[in-house]
């Protein structure tokens, strides 16, 4: 026995997250966690983290007396890990911007600790103490990430599934007997999901124990074990096979038609009209950080009334195309496009904003932990992140109610947004992105961390929301199956261009 969990409830702050657990983990398995959005699957992850302890029940574990935080690894999902990445990646356009881009530190800094101020000038005047990580394990894990390449890029320039690979590749450094992952197929493409399957398979040969929370239909070769949680306690568990096959107890194929009948005769789901024949025609875009093209000469037109899906590999260049759009980057001003019949400059960015609902990895990355999910959800109105002193109508009020109720997420309407499940601020963050009635919807991969049935809730009502020649839509997924039905044309890109 490796851990062990006996009749264990956790209590985060004054709620029960967790109870009646029950489960023992043996040397050389490996265990996915799975269960719907709100079940606890994070929490879980951080008791096995030693980061909330056990409020009643026990659990023990058969690595010395060391404490389970000293040998555990939890990849961390934010930059918080460190204050000074943290300060170079301080909001999420960021990412976006060349000149941050080029003082920010590379993806050897932060995977070698070698970190200096952000602005630093002199640089022999931070004296960084010598690092622990050698070179030959830095190259070594950076290959079996397939991230060698990336090494000595700024690391606000990755893609979103460049940086899920770095983060993993960081923890793998610190050499863990437990490493601990949390949704980490979210945001990876193809080839990078078969990486991580092999990657799994050899940290499991060399015998790192290894705990991820997945969804019931992404459960990797290597997991020996499944557990799934719902509600917070233990309702099904399978063992003693590679492969398995999982049968969640929960019920993930329900029927949501009928739940929104009433949707699709809602005001407030139909869209306003509005004057313009293209809501997007880009000429021959263009953008570099350096000597690195991002874009290179990208066209794309999107009548009134088109659903697209943009599709590619990780660090092909999507979410910087977006980013022209929904003016996040500083070099749209050197390329040529319109935006609702309104060439680029002939609006403000805030009247371009106005017209977009717009949800990506980077916003939820960077979004304030601390504000309501009332308030989260309200921000959509002022394309901010929050509400601070803005009043809002009664009709806005309405509204925000309203759409919470469409992603069921009123329940917790008053909650801290940081008191919610990884799965549940996204689905906030996909009402944020529809409370303003936009007539353009920009969805960069809104479905990860949700379960299944919720993929299926949100497609249903983007398929709801978008059925009317008012509205378009931009859908990016490297999954077919998260991708709705009103999608009808695509766009893919591959190193920059368009194919």
């Amino acid at each position: 026995m490796l851990i062990s969990l006996q009749n264990a409830f956790v209590r985060r702050y004054d709620t029960v997250i967790l109870s009646e657990l029950d489960f023992q983990i043996l040397p050389r398995e490996q265990w996915a966690i799975v269960g719907e959005n709100g079940s606890g699957k994070t929490t879980l992850l951080e008791v096995l983290a030693g980061k909330w302890p056990v409020w009643r029940g026990k659990l023990t574990h058969s690595y010395g007396e060391v404490l389970l935080s000293k040998v555990a690894e939890l990849v961390p999902s934010d930059y918080s890990f460190n204050r000074i990445v943290a300060s170079a990646a301080q909001y999420y356009q960021q990412r976006f911007h060349s000149f941050e881009a080029e003082i920010a530190p590379t993806v050897r800094d932060v995977l070698t600790n070698q970190l200096k101020p952000v602005g630093t000038v002199d640089e022999h005047s931070v004296q960084l103490p010598e690092s622990t990580v050698s070179e030959e394990d830095l190259l070594k894990t950076a290959r079996l990430l397939s991230i060698e390449h990336l090494l000595d890029r700024p690391f606000v320039t990755l893609s979103n599934g460049e940086t899920r690979r770095m983060m993993l590749t960081r923890s793998l450094l610190k050499k863990p007997k437990l490493l601990l992952l949390d949704n980490p197929f979210a945001g990876l493409d193809v080839h990078s999901r078969d990486v991580l399957r092999e990657a799994l398979k050899q940290l499991k040969h060399e015998g790192i124990l290894v705990i991820l929370v997945t969804s019931s239909i992404e459960i990797p070769e290597s997991v020996t074990n499944v557990l799934e949680l719902k509600e917070g306690k233990i309702v099904g568990v399978t063992s003693g096979s590679s492969s398995p096959e999982f049968t969640p107890q929960t019920n993930l194929s329900t029927n949501l038609t009928a739940e929104h009948r009433p949707l699709q005769d809602d005001k407030a789901a139909q869209a306003v009209h509005q004057d313009f024949e293209l809501a997007v025609n880009l000429r021959n875009i263009n953008v570099a950080y350096g000597s690195k093209k991002v874009l290179i000469n990208v066209d794309w037109k999107i009548k009134k009334g088109e659903k697209w899906a943009l599709v590619g590999p990780n660090g092909s260049g999507k979410s910087t195309l977006l980013s022209i759009l929904t003016a996040d980057n500083p070099q749209r001003f050197a390329n040529d496009y319109d935006l609702f019949d309104v060439k680029r400059g002939g609006a403000s960015m805030w009247d371009v904003k106005s017209k977009i609902g717009h949800v990506s990895p980077e916003l939820h990355l960077y979004f304030p932990q601390e504000t309501t999910v009332f308030k989260a959800i309200a921000s959509g109105f002022f394309d901010a992140t929050g509400v601070y002193f803005r009043k809002l109508t009664e009709e806005q009020i309405q509204r925000t109610h309203v759409v919470a109720e469409w992603l069921n997420v009123n329940s917790f309407i008053e909650k801290p947004f940081k008191n919610i499940s990884k799965g549940q601020q996204r689905l906030v963050l996909l009402a944020r992105a529809l409370v303003k009635n936009p007539p353009l919807l920009i969805l960069d991969e809104p479905c990860q961390g949700l379960d299944f049935a919720a993929v299926e809730h949100f497609k249903e009502v983007v398929d709801i929301i978008c059925d009317t020649p008012e509205r378009m839509l931009i859908y990016v997924s490297h999954y077919a199956h998260e991708i709705p039905s009103c999608v009808t044309q695509t766009l893919r890109l591959e190193e920059g261009k368009v194919i």
